[in-house]
């Protein structure tokens, strides 16, 4: 059983920046892929980011590229979400998820997580 705790939410202007902290409980963390999901009011839940077991592979939505960077620090059993230059489309609950990781294999859709968090807000004023 993994369980994950989302930080770092907030409100923030355009143009600014956050980080986001993913702390999962339990052993073994290296053995999950872990991603970054989104859900703005009104919208289905979107991928945003997601990075390998051992951190070496990641993959963005194309939405975000350049300006989110998702890591993992295997020795804190932490990940982390860096927003920079954030714009008002960007506000949403974000949230952390685990996937049984095959490899150095990264994960975009929402039925390859098993495990996920409470989400965090995040909002972006104009």
């Amino acid at each position: 059983q993994v369980q994950l705790v989302e930080s770092g939410g907030g409100l923030v202007q355009a143009g600014g920046s956050l980080r986001l902290a993913c702390a999962p409980s339990g052993r073994a963390f290296g053995n999950y892929a872990m991603g970054w999901f989104r859900q703005a009011p009104g919208k289905e839940r979107e991928f945003v980011a997601s990075i390998s077991r051992t951190g070496d592979s990641t993959i963005y939505a194309d939405s975000v590229k350049g300006r989110l960077t998702i890591s993992r620090d295997n020795a804190k059993n932490m990940v982390y979400l860096q927003m920079i230059s954030l714009k008002p489309e960007d506000t949403a609950v974000y949230y952390c998820a685990a996937a049984l990781g095959n490899g150095d294999r990264t994960y975009k859709q929402t039925n390859s997580y098993y495990y996920w968090g409470q989400g965090t807000q995040v909002t972006v004023s104009s």
